[in-house]
């Protein structure tokens, strides 16, 4: 049997039932780590003998018969943003190549609680900054179907290691789409919630809801699982709210045919491929005649890449000023743009942004009252070379800044909505075409629900299943991948699996 082709809530399942034991579980998902992650890179820090032991502390508790939390004893990948207990910690820069955390961040915190084995952090860009995930600590992560195109990111690593079931268990984090973009670019899921419902206690500005932390998963109930793990009151967190952890764990059943859907290609504005925006018509057409209702829908969403540039621009004056004013080169290129961008910015300009924030949110809740979900794409092209840092230009129009390609999901960002990212067949390349769903304010447990309905729909619809990498292919090692590390951390946890 192979343990790590099964669902992680399978595992779980069969762990409390101790059909599967979760010593035997972390030496699969090592082989299979040592096997595959030469050739995606996505597999950064580890840190094998404490993994060991707590895999045999989780099997003794089963075997005794004790009560398991909800993640009890399955292998976890924490994103390399997250700071984890004793374990390397790099934010994917070098002025963070050597830094072991002496505390886990909140989230962290709840998922071990949960019995999760940590045995690793996954691959992001440096400091999260843009949809690709390389930076000169560890290099460059590959797509699961095509090693050498670009995976997505922020929480890119995560989502390969999801796709190449390497690990059952990843977490990830989203401000403009990071949990989105690498789930759809790499035939996952990946669910951000609404801003407070996951503690983040690193966030800067605590009450600006556009980060949040949230869960991946190679299917709905996977995904939910790892929530309901991660969800909780924190008084570190000021936008929290509570939610009913049970709720969160158990999908209610969804009739689609009662469903009012309405679609959008580019949200009146983003900028979208033609191929991109010809697939997302086919798939409509496909998977209408599901729903109650499926009408494309035009929306005003007034002047959202400005609001987003001065929001996000904000978080990254509050958080690298210091560095940037003491040695701006230590930063990457990503990084030093965003800063330069909030430093020129304006008390007027906040204020503005802080405003028209206010006005997207109230407007594109009126579109509630007559739809249950928007749908429209996740991301507005194939993927591209992993060697191309971003999207400078799409048909032949140069786009505003290296995120502008981004606009799909960071529209929805700006709004605070529940948004998710579900695999959908694939694009006319051949690459995982991923659907964003974006449900009501605060409706997270609802598009949850939705999207499990979709998932099992979806999986009966000739070209609208999850696709899946070909593992067998992914045996030839990408030395490129690593080799585009410039700093090398000489820390032990650094190190391969062996």
């Amino acid at each position: 049997m192979d343990m790590l082709s099964l669902s992680t809530t399978e595992l779980r399942h069969r762990i409390g039932t101790k059909e599967i034991s979760p010593v035997e579980l972390l030496e699969a998902a090592v082989t299979r780590i040592i096997a595959l992650n030469p050739a995606v890179n996505s597999i950064t820090a580890t840190d094998l003998p404490e993994a060991r032991r707590v895999a045999q502390a989780a099997e003794a508790a089963a075997l005794r018969g004790e009560e398991l939390g909800l993640l009890h004893g399955l292998p976890t990948g924490i994103k390399d943003l997250h700071e984890t207990r004793g374990l390397l910690t790099t934010y994917g820069s070098p002025l963070y190549g050597e830094h072991v955390p002496e505390q886990d961040a909140a989230m962290v915190a709840r998922v071990r609680a949960e019995g999760a084995v940590i045995l690793a952090k996954t691959n992001v860009p440096e400091f999260g900054a843009g949809a690709n995930s390389r930076n000169p600590v560890w290099g460059a992560t590959g797509n699961p179907f095509n090693p050498m195109l670009n995976p997505g990111g922020s929480s890119g690593g995560s989502a390969v290691a999801l796709a190449c079931e390497m690990l059952p268990v990843c977490t990830g984090s989203d401000t403009g789409g990071s949990l989105r973009i690498p789930a759809a670019i790499c035939g996952v899921v990946g669910f951000r919630p609404s801003p407070g419902l996951v503690p983040m206690d690193t966030r800067p500005h605590g009450w600006t809801p556009i980060s949040v932390i949230g869960p991946m998963g190679r299917n709905v109930a996977d995904t939910r699982l790892l929530f309901a793990a991660q969800v909780g009151m924190d008084d570190r967190e000021p936008l929290g709210f509570p939610i009913d952890r049970t709720a969160a764990m158990t999908s209610q059943p969804v009739d689609l045919a009662r469903l009012r859907v309405a679609w959008t290609e580019d949200f009146g504005q983003c900028p979208v491929g033609a191929e991109i925006r010809t697939a997302m018509r086919e798939k409509i057409a496909a998977m209408s005649h599901l729903f109650k209702s499926c009408d494309r829908l035009d929306l005003d969403m007034g002047e959202a890449d400005r609001c987003f540039d001065v929001v996000r621009a904000q978080a990254f004056v509050a958080r690298y000023q210091h560095a940037y004013e003491t040695d701006p080169a230590s930063l990457g290129p990503n990084i030093r743009a965003n800063y330069e961008i909030g430093a020129n910015m304006t008390l007027a300009d906040s204020a503005w942004a802080n405003s028209e924030q206010t006005r997207l949110f109230r407007r594109f809740q009126t579109v509630y009252r007559d739809y249950d979900l928007i749908l429209s794409p996740t991301v507005p092209v194939t993927p591209f070379p992993w060697t191309q840092l971003y999207l400078a230009e799409l048909e032949g129009t140069q786009l505003r800044n290296y995120y502008h390609w981004l606009a799909l999901t960071y529209f929805v960002t700006l709004v605070t909505n529940p948004a998710i990212s579900l695999p959908c067949g694939t694009d006319p390349m051949g690459m995982p075409f991923g659907m964003q769903i974006t449900g009501r304010f605060r409706g997270d447990l609802a598009l949850l629900d939705a999207s499990a309905a979709l998932e099992s729909a979806w999986s009966r619809i000739q070209g609208l299943a999850r696709p899946r990498p070909d593992l067998a292919k992914l045996a030839t090692p990408r030395p490129e991948l690593a080799a585009f590390a410039t700093h090398r951390s000489v820390h032990p946890q650094a190190r391969p699996l062996v």
